[in-house]
């Protein structure tokens, strides 16, 4: 069986741009070297258009436009959320009357309306029974956290965005980064690999909801705008794995979204780490974009009692009503806590087949041996935990076993948490973790829990605590949950660690579990395995001279990445976008019985029948 190995990964989230570690740095920065936080403060600068003068004051600026905080206004304005509030008004025996222009008359008059002339362009209306009216007005909003994109970061900036949603502009962001960090040329990977043994699987949990995508087509019409004729096709939610494919690769290969709630970037993982193992594809890039920051979205989550209101974080830290809360703690994973922080986020990861890595001269950042899934069964709410999550972590685990050895096991693995700041993630999930470890004979089991930092960016969350992992590696410190100063008294941690501060990773790094719970019933668990693991496989299947024949291949590559980091700091970096690039027509394929040929690039039609025995 072939092994997924990571090559490249990019995106952004709260924390910054993900390609060298950034947003993962930003997290851990305080426990850095200062040559490697400077970097990273230099990297935030050049991302939101700012000057870096290595001052302590434009560090705290940049600290401050990061992370989880308070809702920014370009989002929509939490102390005055517009809204229509219903108001029935009653004649009661005397017309209500009112002077209009006659365009602005519906076509069907309602009711008990009644409309004299005044001239060619106005009317008066006299209404003579009850009605119901909308009136234009403003809420403060209940939740006015999130974790949001680094302030003065805009991806549409980057390229010609044309009225995407701001999922889509982050998708394109994101697939630029993945592709130049990695180093690798994608003109080099085309004619080495096959057209179609290329997929892309990448999506939106909850869609494009903001107001150039479903957003805007729900609620054209309702606020009496025109419906565009972008909104629908913008609005899908595998868009993401569209604009890959159409404005960024051009690839002609398998392709598609697989929702499943907070786990579908985990879901999407696992099409491509079939696709690798089984060999229909060498090469697949995963991804997700998730842009929820709307007040519509908020309003939903709220009513269900699942987002941290400013109400419940000033009753967690005892505060009166006339003081706002801390934003910075909104999300309290495994402590005293009272709901999950929102956030925006785009993520993509490259996967090869070993033997393509390893001929490339692609960096090697840790491999995906397998990806779990399985659902909860009967359920009473369909929005509450349930047993699925035993069944993914147990198996993740085993599977880790079976490549690592028990001694390893126990010493050299950490698990990213799914870790949502909900009281009912704070039991449930360390129950699941906790036994699991129990029963495996670990003791102390690192766990992790990003959304402290980044809060929930819903599909794409998984995707968000894989970029982190392997950030852990490549520095060796795991990111404390800095915004608690407890664990919960329901929270079971006799075999796991959970700390508030940063620690060094203890033992020989050797795999990582990558948690996902999502509403529904959607449990999705990563089994992750670190560099140093995936050479040591790699040595074993391809030998010393092939391993060296790798290092002597990745200079290039390296170099290439190198320069792309070098233009991203310097604040030149520019998105990958081709609109109306190389596009093909009928002209371009060529047919026959045993070949295909689209743009001279061969398909082989000659197809394995899996079936032999059957027919």
């Amino acid at each position: 069986m072939r092994l997924p190995v990571i090559v490249g990964f990019g995106g952004v989230n709260a924390a910054g741009r993900s390609s060298a570690h950034h947003a993962y740095r930003r997290m851990v920065i305080d426990a850095l070297p200062e040559t490697e936080a400077d970097a990273t403060w230099q990297a935030l600068a050049a991302l939101t258009g700012r000057e870096y003068d290595g001052s302590a004051a434009t560090r705290q600026a940049l600290a401050d436009a990061t992370l989880v905080r308070r809702i920014e206004n370009h989002h929509f304005d939490v102390d005055a959320v517009p809204w229509n509030r219903r108001m029935v008004a009653h004649s009661e025996g005397y017309p209500m009357r009112f002077r209009t222009r006659l365009k602005q008359l519906p076509e069907q008059l309602p009711h008990g309306w009644s409309v004299q002339a005044e001239d060619d362009l106005h009317v008066h209306v006299a209404i003579d029974q009850g009605m119901m009216f909308l009136l234009p007005t403003h809420r403060e909003a209940a939740v006015k956290a999130a974790g949001q994109l680094p302030s003065g970061f805009d991806p549409s900036d980057l390229y010609s965005a044309r009225s995407h949603p701001r999922g889509l502009q982050m998708t394109v962001f994101a697939a630029s980064d993945a592709l130049g960090s990695s180093g690798l040329d994608w003109e080099t990977l085309r004619s080495r690999v096959p057209v179609d043994k290329v997929s892309v699987y990448a999506g939106s949990g909850m869609s494009q909801l903001d107001a150039n995508g479903n957003g805007g087509l729900l609620k054209a019409r309702y606020t009496g705008r025109k419906v565009t004729s972008k909104y629908c096709p913008f609005g899908f939610a595998e868009m993401p794995a569209d604009f890959i494919n159409a404005y960024v690769l051009g690839s002609l290969g398998s392709t598609g979204t697989n929702m499943g709630a907070c786990a579908s970037f985990l879901y999407n993982l696992r099409q491509a780490v079939q696709d690798i193992q089984s060999g229909r594809s060498r090469i697949a890039l995963v991804g997700s974009a998730e842009a929820p920051i709307t007040a519509e979205v908020m309003d939903g989550y709220a009513a269900m009692g699942a987002l941290a209101s400013d109400r419940e974080l000033r009753d967690l830290d005892g505060l009166p009503e006339d003081v706002e809360p801390d934003y910075r703690r909104a999300c309290r994973p495994f402590s005293s806590n009272c709901g999950f922080t929102i956030a925006e986020s785009a993520q993509l990861v490259i996967l090869c087949d070993d033997e393509l890595a390893l001929e490339l001269g692609a960096q090697v950042f840790g491999a995906v041996s397998d990806v779990f899934v399985n659902a909860d069964g009967h359920k009473k709410s369909i929005a509450s935990p349930g047993v699925g999550n035993y069944i993914t972590v147990a198996k993740a685990l085993a599977a880790a076993r079976n490549l690592v050895g028990e001694e390893r096991l126990r010493q050299g693995g950490l698990v990213q948490a799914h870790g949502t700041g909900t009281p009912q993630n704070r039991v449930t999930e360390s129950h699941i973790l906790n036994e699991v470890a129990r029963q495996f004979g670990i003791e102390q089991w690192p766990v992790v829990a990003v959304k402290a930092f980044l809060g929930h960016s819903i599909g794409c969350a998984g995707g968000d605590q894989l970029v982190n992992t392997l950030g852990i590696w490549q520095h060796g410190l795991l990111p404390g949950i800095s915004t608690i100063d407890h664990l919960a008294e329901d929270v079971h941690a006799s075999h796991l660690d959970i700390s508030a501060v940063h620690r060094e990773l203890q033992g020989e790094a050797t795999y990582a579990l990558v948690n996902a719970k999502g509403f529904g019933g959607n449990n999705a668990t990563a089994t992750v395995l670190s560099p140093l693991r995936t050479r040591e496989m790699l040595a074993a299947r391809h030998g010393a001279r092939a391993m060296a024949a790798w290092q002597q291949a990745a200079e290039p590559v390296t170099e290439r990445a190198a320069g792309f980091e070098a233009a991203c700091l310097s604040g030149s970096f520019r998105a990958t976008y081709k609109f109306d690039h190389d596009v093909l027509g009928a002209e371009q394929v060529s047919l026959s019985a045993d070949r295909l040929e689209i743009g001279g690039r061969p398909i082989d039609l000659a197809l394995d029948n899996p079936y032999q025995d059957m027919c």
